[in-house]
């Protein structure tokens, strides 16, 4: 398997894009925010999707019968330019069966 990625990206016009897999599945993205989330938005989005989806699996390891994994990615970004994120905190909300807060946090730490 490789670790090599690739995401192509089509200029729509204004601020926006469309983005994606080549020849795969495409996202919008605006970073004016009018029609679909901007770029530093999306970000905190793959942040939180590439984190919750290890917390699903590696709970589903663990035998929890999960019914709602939801989080918050919260970025703080600097002041200045390049206004680049300087801190991203999660808040998840899980529960199931079987899920206890130890495992919780053993699962979240692991992501992170």
């Amino acid at each position: 398997m490789s670790n090599i990625r690739v995401a192509e990206l089509r200029w729509d016009g204004d601020l926006r894009f469309t983005g994606g897999i080549p020849g795969g599945a495409t996202i919008k993205i605006d970073a004016g925010g009018d029609t679909a989330p901007g770029p530093m938005v999306q970000l905190l989005l793959a942040a939180g999707a590439c984190s919750g989806a290890d917390v699903v699996s590696i709970l589903q390891k663990m035998q929890v019968g999960l019914e709602r994994c939801e989080m918050t990615v919260t970025g703080v970004r600097q002041e200045e330019h390049p206004r680049r994120y300087l801190s991203i905190h999660y808040l998840f909300h899980l529960a199931g069966t079987g899920l206890d807060e130890v495992k919780a946090r053993r699962a979240i730490d692991l992501s992170i």
